[in-house]
């Protein structure tokens, strides 16, 4: 099973929206562009709003042939492990191996020192077509490298021969994912990861690495702009170069992870691919769940009342609801309105508080982190939540796939 050149997690906490994102999929093909559409929920996920993965698989199904997309589609058991992986195989063609927890872990020094001694040939100036200077390389940087990355390799490695061994290899594709750990990955450590998964022979098609900056959950890139587009740069290039120098698969391409909203290198992203003709997976995150809320505060009547009941609880349980997601927010409590005062504003206020418009004074980044991790409120409130989401379908469709094509398809593939 092949990933086509251009992919789009979008990921939908409730599983109600499938045809509202597929929407914004056909507007982009009808604009000349062809993204695979790859709907991903984890097993957090699931296990919080009370679902299943073959939720997901049946959503999928029903947008496609609600709207008749002919193009490839894929379903994406995200994030998991050993652990977590047997409920996706069956419905998952798509599978996101996370092994983040096994960074750091050492690797038994033989294989350390096997690794060491089959990349020898590397050592000294390595030049990289593509990258401006030539990668320093030294036996004791490749043991680094090894110490660090070899054993959550040999997780992936074991995660993948599981899968092929219950589905069979060619009917999945498969992602690496290291960007949930704490330092961002220099291209020549990817250089050496995708080495090592080549000797562990997974056929990854994407990989997400952990860019330099700050990726929050649902808000615009924290960082340098510049920094990360000479290493987006460099990393396509080592791309590039593994995939002939080590047999991977040709169409192997950077996965963007907790994508949704990085407004500021969305046009660097943009003007790499154009240049290099690179691939590019990226994923959205809860960004659909946003637009839920959005277009229920903007619905009035019960479905304001809903929002409102959302921010009222997700402000008292700010502990609980932001500790999982720690390392992937940034919320100043100071700028979040007491919920009496949120109770008293408008829909349409509520929904400019959440969103993402940077021009527009409404708009509050801390409003929007606090309630795109307090989907949580949402689940536990069952039908009612839902059963309010099919009655404001319309409003909230549109919310859904408007923010998809304007603000993340177009600036990211069309480069407007």
């Amino acid at each position: 099973m092949k990933l086509p050149h251009y992919s789009f997690g979008v990921g939908d906490r409730f599983a109600q929206q499938g045809r509202a994102q597929l929407a914004a999929l056909v507007a982009a093909k009808r604009l000349g562009v062809e993204i695979a559409p790859v709907w991903n929920k984890s097993n957090r996920e699931h296990l919080i709003v009370h679902s299943s993965p073959p939720s997901t698989r049946a959503e999928a199904d029903a947008a496609v042939r609600a709207l008749g997309w002919t193009g490839a589609y894929f379903v994406d058991a995200d994030h998991i492990g050993l652990k977590t992986v047997a409920a996706f195989v069956e419905c998952s063609d798509f599978f996101t191996l996370d092994v983040a927890d096994s960074i750091g872990r050492p690797a038994p020094e033989p294989d350390i020192q096997a690794f060491v001694a089959a990349n020898a040939r590397y050592v000294g100036e390595l030049r990289v077509p593509g990258i401006e200077r030539p990668l320093e390389v030294s036996a004791a940087r490749i043991e680094a490298i090894a110490r660090k990355y070899l054993a959550a390799v040999k997780e992936a490695g074991r995660i993948y021969r599981h899968i092929a061994t219950a589905k069979g290899p060619e009917s999945f594709v498969t992602e690496v994912s290291m960007d949930e750990t704490d330092q961002p990955q220099t291209p020549l450590e990817l250089l050496f990861i995708l080495a090592a998964i080549a000797a562990e022979r997974v056929p990854l098609q994407t990989i997400a690495p952990k860019f330099t900056g700050r990726f929050n959950k649902g808000v615009d890139y924290v960082g340098d702009v510049a920094q990360f587009e000479r290493e987006f740069n460099d990393d396509l290039a080592v791309i590039a170069y593994v995939v002939s120098e080590f047999g991977l698969p040709e169409n192997l391409k950077l996965s963007v992870h907790s994508g949704s909203d990085k407004f500021s290198i969305y046009g660097p992203i943009h003007r790499a691919l154009r240049r290099t003709g690179a691939g590019l997976h990226i994923k959205t995150a809860g960004t659909t769940w946003l637009e839920e809320l959005i277009g229920l505060a903007s619905a009035g009547g019960e479905g304001l009342a809903i929002a409102r009941e959302v921010y009222r609880t997700a402000l008292g349980r700010f502990d609980e609801l932001c500790a999982p997601y720690a390392a992937v927010i940034d919320i100043d409590p100071r700028r979040l309105p007491a919920a009496d005062e949120v109770d008293r504003w408008p829909g349409e206020q509520l929904a400019a508080a959440l969103r993402h418009d940077p021009h527009s004074p409404a708009y509050n980044q801390h409003v929007r982190q606090l309630l795109h991790v307090g989907y949580k409120v949402a689940a536990q409130m069952g039908s009612r939540y839902t059963e309010a989401l099919e009655r404001h379908a319309e409003i909230v469709g549109r919310n859904v796939t408007e923010n998809l094509l304007e603000r993340h398809i177009k600036p990211v593939f069309l480069g407007g």
